[in-house]
């Protein structure tokens, strides 16, 4: 199958719930790209406390990254965070984020969401900031997803069998995409 276009998947969940891990598993799988969390790296560069600012400056280096990768994407194209994840970070933190937020979440809504579940022990490291709030941000994100009315799957599990589900997910997905474009 050549898609017209590169389908995006992006990867939402909680700290510590195995996004990155499973990006990096679905990309080497399907043979593509994976875009890693801008904002990882540069949190925990800063030597001082992040900002409404770095955040929003996080925002708009993670969509130029996803926008780099789609030049060199295989038909997927896997994305370790999205929006939705930025809007709710800001909410939580500074009780406000800017409403084109909205707008671009739904400009450049994904064609499959992979919502990890906080089931995987909680890894600390100097980023993470909500070990004890998981099933809390869980349950933000799929409530977005469901009021947009977006395509998602909740994966729990761990280790291959999370691995596996995934990516029977998203052949499932391509084999439908397959279908409704041969219609």
């Amino acid at each position: 199958m050549q898609p017209d276009r590169i389908l995006r998947i992006a990867l939402i969940g909680p700290e510590s719930s195995g996004k990155t891990t499973l990006a990096e598993q679905l990309a080497n799988h399907f043979h593509t790209i994976w875009i890693l969390e801008f904002a990882r790296d540069y949190i925990a560069e800063l030597n001082r406390p992040y900002t409404y600012e770095d955040v929003l400056f996080c925002t708009q280096q993670q969509q130029k990254m996803e926008d780099e990768g789609l030049k060199k994407a295989n038909q997927l194209l896997f994305a370790d965070t999205e929006l939705i994840l930025h809007k709710i970070w800001l909410w939580d933190i500074f009780k406000k984020y800017p409403l084109e937020l909205d707008v671009e979440i739904n400009k450049h809504q994904y064609d499959l969401y992979l919502l990890t579940t906080p089931d995987l022990p909680f890894v600390d490291d100097p980023v993470r900031e909500n070990p004890h709030r998981r099933d809390y941000f869980f349950n933000l994100y799929e409530q977005e997803l469901i009021k947009r009315g977006f395509n998602y799957t909740v994966l729990n599990d761990s280790g291959s069998a999370r691995l596996k589900k995934a990516i029977e997910v998203v052949e499932q997905f391509l084999r439908e995409k397959k279908h409704s474009t041969s219609l």
